[in-house]
């Protein structure tokens, strides 16, 4: 038996999003598979996956199942060490592993007001203080990360890593929504917005079926935004 991993909706999911980007982008060996958010055959799927409660999840060649992004990410860069998920550097790698682990358990006033939504993009979205502070912190830790490990070029701590993956549903949140931040902070979502890995997700996204009513907002719509900065190496 060999890894299979369990995922939602690619337009919704921010979480399978996070993992489903790993395997893409690192062309990992890693079956996938998809079920719709909030219909029977996704609950009959995830409990295929017991004791998981969310998805993403991981079956192991055992048959043991472990949930929980950050520990499924760990699992992948153990499991594929030459394929180089975190910064090989001692001190950059715990930097990363420090922006991924503040991103697995925090910035919930932003996916409360923002949740992810890789087909629509609106503009004229109010930001209230709790978002505001969130797109602070997130700024703040950008911008720090980069100071840190003095690395250039798009990503955040050098080359791509599993801080990438786990700030790619946040950037997306910045684009789709529309919301104010640094001319550096934009950068990094152009970044994102640019990624052959994410647009690869999000097509694939588009393709799924019609959209979740469950994520519909009544705010202006737009069209997706295209990058407009950088072009990611």
């Amino acid at each position: 038996m060999s890894l299979l991993l369990l995922l939602g909706d690619r337009s919704y999911s921010s979480w399978s999003m996070r993992i489903g980007l790993l395997v893409e982008r690192f062309a990992l060996p890693v079956p996938c598979r998809f079920g719709r958010l909030y219909t029977e055959d996704f609950r009959s799927l995830l409990a295929e996956f017991a004791p998981a409660r969310t998805v993403p999840a991981l079956r192991l060649p055992t048959g043991a199942v472990i949930a929980e992004s950050l520990a499924i990410a760990e699992e992948l860069a153990a499991r594929f060490p030459a394929a180089g998920l975190w910064p090989a550097d001692p001190d950059i790698r715990a930097v990363a592993r420090s922006l991924a682990a503040e991103m697995h358990a925090g910035f919930a006033a932003l996916r409360e007001a923002c949740p992810m939504n890789l087909r629509a993009a609106y503009r004229g979205v109010p930001v209230n203080e709790h978002v505001a502070a969130d797109l602070a912190r997130i700024e703040l830790l950008w911008d720090w990360a980069r100071a840190a490990t003095g690395r250039p070029g798009p990503w955040l701590c050098g080359d791509y890593s599993v801080a990438d993956a786990f700030f790619a549903p946040v950037a997306m949140r910045i684009a789709g929504y529309g919301l104010p931040v640094s001319a550096g902070a934009r950068a990094y979502v152009d970044a994102h917005l640019a990624d052959p890995a994410f647009r690869r997700w999000r097509a694939a996204g588009l393709a799924e079926g019609p959209d979740q009513d469950f994520y519909r907002c009544d705010f202006d719509r737009v069209p997706w935004p295209e990058p407009q900065t950088v072009n990611p190496s």
